[in-house]
């Protein structure tokens, strides 16, 4: 696809493809709209930091025993998902709490390698202790990235992070062989890390005609992905290389191949996905999206080099099973496809359909435009010789159907005897069709059932492992961000830990996110753990009281003091907090109660009845007849003060009412705001003289004298006697982000100091879909300019925006929102683009999936235009009339 040229179909095409094949992903996989909603809705990255930490450290406390999240500093998702995984094996999380730097640490390393692993192994104690012991939310693994960024300089470019792993456990390898080495002088060291994740198997082949057997140790255990449906598929494929039949035969073959079997099986069992290929064509790295199926239980019996001459049988069985299911199937293909032509049917429905045919009886056309109307009455066309006929045109008539062709297909000529044995034949060769159809599939299901129970005997059920941990990767080769499903044994459910939401999932989440097939979401390694080695998951007891530790009881004394100190540190600036809101509120109390006792209160005589009933308008509403008598008789200072106490004394009434949120009063006027927050006596008599000093209340000359007096008496108070920033909200509502936010820090002060959250929060959530759409558009159109433009948009708008949305986790349509934005983004990876587009996408994508990285301050919302009080009434009211007008948003708000 071109983007630079000026012809937007092949844009469109690709586009309608691409959706067509995600359509199709779809059913094949059988999953429901409502599956993909909910879906939807459970892919939240939660980044709770909106600016930056939030600044109330209450809102960072861990909250009873919930796991501890690890904060990402920066493209280090993958970090997250591999450390979580590997502190949840309780044993693991043993073995690195209580490692012991070896004592020649302190002098000068003797090699790069003590230099760079021992001080990581520190780096990560000290992390490992914080998840264990800290009353914080999540905490901070910066000094152990930075440590892995210096040996790891593709990690800004989120490489493969399977990578990553395997120099993790080589480093953790060497820091406990050095120890090793230092406690077991003269004996062969046995290395835990080995121990825990290492097996052994055994390759046996024939190399050109040459019997061999190797025994060869290892980690993560690599398996492709493409063309496999499940990890036993995937399993049978690695072990199994090449041409074998010479194995099995006691002739000396000069065919090559070989066969794995499993010696050895290691405690902790990792089998790396191989979900990324490089695309020769296009000179990049692609994903793999086929789905994968894996299960909870895995038994690795048949894998097994004690078990080989009986697995070979099994498989030779279930070969020759495979190939009898082709040939039935393509046997059951031939009846439910039938016909030589293009256009292929069920051979039932075939002859369904030519059983209704014969049965059907002809019913011909009668045009009226060809009856003669000049015949007698009663006498019947038959009886009637032939009309002549006058040649006219008539388009109409003429193109209608012959009058002796049937309405509906059907014979023109049968009799009933042959109709009866037609339908007689018809009927019962569609009978053998369907007895022989349902014969094939039924056979075809006993196979399949077969084959899946072939090892299910209790022989092959001996070495049970259970799924431990997956890790999810969502994106493409070249971006994307990782999260980790980790089983928890003791409450008997899975964990989502992503970043710094560690939330309880459940194995449908689990299975949407990670076996693939219909997103861009998917598993990349699993994690397995022997099932009757219970040590790896079981918790540590006191060998003197017997009771379970927890919390700093698990740790040894130099990191209990380690994490006592940093969990006194939140501790003080939690009680800091605490102290600071206490001296805030200490103050606004003391003015509330300044205010009553100088507050002299304005009459709640009652208001004389007007017909508007909006408290829009002042002087206006006063009685004329009233507001005549008052200042002939009294003069204009007295109707002024007159109409001070009816003004206030109908907006007093507003504010006692109940109002639903679109005809909130406290829009429609300040001073009802204001009454609602106890505002000082100042306030609101400064806002109400503003409100009969204005100008365009001039209406007639005793207006403008009452005018007049009310600005003589705004003049004298004082700028040091009102202090008003406290109440300018009106700001906020021009931007709804910050509205927002704003809102919200109302919201905390007290019910009335804001508006209905969800209704900001639907305006927001819209503005930015729109936002998004345009953006896109401008990248679509592939002008450089525009694709910048657009981008910019993005970074600074969009990206910048999104956690603000997952911030709270519980809107739903605004994660909705956000993986629709998202989704919009990733189409574009499998399309043909420019190769400096190409990369610009690519360098923007990791932004807008991990939006954590690009967390910053934002800057103050940009000032009001300068507008006059006559332009900036004339605008409120229009305002203020839409609102009123206008029907509320679709969902009900």
């Amino acid at each position: 696809i071109d983007l630079t040229g000026d012809d937007k179909d092949d844009l469109q095409r690709a586009i309608a493809l691409s959706l067509e094949e995600s359509n199709r992903a779809f059913r094949e996989t059988g999953i429901t709209d409502e599956d993909i909603a909910e879906n939807k809705a459970s892919l939240k990255r939660t980044h709770t930091e909106v600016w930056s930490d939030s600044p109330n450290p209450h809102d960072r406390k861990r909250q009873d025993n919930c796991p501890v999240g690890l904060k990402n500093v920066g493209n280090t998702c993958w970090f997250s998902a591999v450390i979580q995984s590997l502190f949840n094996l309780l044993e693991f999380q043993r073995l690195v709490l209580h490692y012991s730097p070896p004592a020649r640490m302190q002098d000068l390393p003797r090699n790069q390698k003590e230099h760079r692993n021992l001080p990581f192994m520190q780096e990560l104690r000290c992390l490992f202790s914080l998840l264990v012991g800290s009353k914080r939310k999540y905490v901070d693994p910066s000094r152990a990235v930075e440590i892995l960024k210096d040996a790891f300089k593709s990690s800004e470019s989120q490489q493969d992070v399977s990578e990553f792993t395997h120099k993790l456990l080589d480093w953790l390898e060497d820091a406990f062989q050095i120890k090793a080495e230092e406690d077991r002088e003269g004996e062969k060291p046995k290395n835990p890390m080995v121990d825990l994740f290492y097996g052994r198997f055994l390759a046996v082949g024939v190399l050109e005609g040459k019997k061999f057997e190797n025994t060869e140790m290892f980690g993560q255990y690599p398996l492709q992905v493409n063309g496999f449906k499940d990890l036993h598929e995937c399993l049978e494929a690695a072990m199994i290389e090449g041409e074998i039949e010479s194995l099995h035969s006691a002739e000396n073959s000069a065919k090559s191949g070989q066969e794995h079997w499993f010696t050895e099986l290691p405690p902790v069992l990792t089998f790396e996905l191989s979900r990324f290929e490089f695309n020769q064509t296009l000179g990049r790295p692609e994903k793999i999206h086929n789905k994968l199926e894996f299960p909870s239980m895995l038994y690795m019996d048949r894998y097994m080099d004690r078990n080989r001459d009986i697995t070979r049988i099994k498989r030779e069985e279930i070969r020759r099973l495979k190939e009898h299911l082709t040939v039935l199937q393509q046997r059951l293909e031939r009846y439910l496809s039938y016909g030589s032509g293009p256009k292929r049917f069920p051979l039932a429905d075939v002859l369904q359909y030519a059983m209704e045919f014969a049965s059907s009886k002809p019913v011909c056309t009668s045009p009226v435009e060809d009856i003669d109307t000049t015949a007698p009455p009663g006498a019947t066309t038959a009886l009637l010789p032939p009309p002549q006929r006058v040649s006219i045109h008539k388009p109409f008539t003429q193109s209608r159907v012959p009058p002796d062709l049937p309405m509906h297909p059907a014979p023109r000529h049968i009799t009933e005897e042959e109709l009866r044995v037609l339908e007689g034949c018809l009927h019962r060769w569609r009978s053998e069709v369907e007895n022989d159809t349902r014969d094939l599939q039924a056979s075809i299901s006993r196979i399949h059932r077969t084959i899946e129970l072939m090892y299910s005997d209790k022989s092959m059920m001996q070495a049970p492992y259970r799924l431990h941990a997956v890790l999810v990767h969502e994106g493409q080769a070249n971006a994307g961000h990782y999260w980790a499903y980790i089983f928890d044994p003791h409450q008997q459910r899975w964990m989502k830990y992503n970043d710094i939401s560690v939330t309880k999932s459940s194995w449908e989440e689990l299975v949407r996110d990670s076996f693939g097939g219909y997103r861009n979401a998917s598993a990349y390694c699993l994690m397995y753990i022997d099932d009757k080695k219970p040590f790896l998951i079981e918790e540590e007891f006191d060998k003197e009281t017997g009771q379970m530790l927890s919390g700093l009881d698990k740790l040894p004394p130099d990191l209990k003091e380690y994490v006592g100190a940093d969990n006194k540190l939140f501790e003080r600036e939690m009680e800091e907090w605490d102290a600071l809101q206490a001296r805030k509120l200490q103050q606004e109390k003391l003015a509330l109660a300044t205010a009553s006792v100088a507050r002299q209160p304005m009459s709640t005589e009652p208001c004389p009845p007007d017909n508007t009933g909006e408290p829009f308008t002042c002087l206006n509403l006063w009685p004329y007849h009233l507001k005549q008598l008052v200042y002939d008789k009294c003069g204009p200072e007295a109707a002024f003060f007159k109409a001070m106490k009816v003004e206030y004394t109908r907006l007093l009434r507003f504010a006692q009412e109940d109002t639903p949120p679109e005809r909130d009063y406290r829009l429609l006027h300040i001073i009802v705001y204001f009454i609602h927050n106890q505002a000082p006596k100042k306030i609101v008599e400064r806002t109400l003289l503003m409100q009969f000093a204005d100008r365009n209340l001039g209406f007639d000359e005793r207006c403008k004298s009452i005018m007049k007096v009310a600005r003589a008496k705004l003049e004298l108070i004082k700028p040091d006697e009102v202090n008003m920033e406290e109440y300018e909200v009106s700001e906020s509502l021009m931007y709804l982000i910050y509205a927002y936010q704003y809102n919200k820090e109302l919201l905390a002060k007290g019910p009335y100091r804001g508006h209905d959250e969800e209704l900001i929060a639907h305006y927001r959530r819209e503005c930015l879909l729109k936002v998004n759409e345009h953006a896109a558009a401008l990248f679509e159109t592939g002008e450089e300019s525009k694709v910048n433009a657009g981008l910019s948009i993005m970074n600074e708008l969009v990206v910048a925006c999104i956690p603000l949305l997952l911030v709270d986790e519980m809107e739903e349509k605004d994660m909705v929102a956000v993986e629709d934005m998202r989704n919009r983004w990733c189409s574009y990876l499998g399309q043909e683009m420019e190769p400096n587009l190409q990369e610009k996408l690519t360098d923007f994508l990791p932004k807008l999936l991990d939006c954590s990285t690009e967390i910053k301050s934002f800057h103050d919302p940009p000032k009001l235009p300068s507008y006059s009080t006559l332009e900036l009434c004339e605008r409120y009211g229009r305002v203020m009339t839409s609102l009123t007008l206008s029907r509320t948003p679709a969902d009900g708000r």
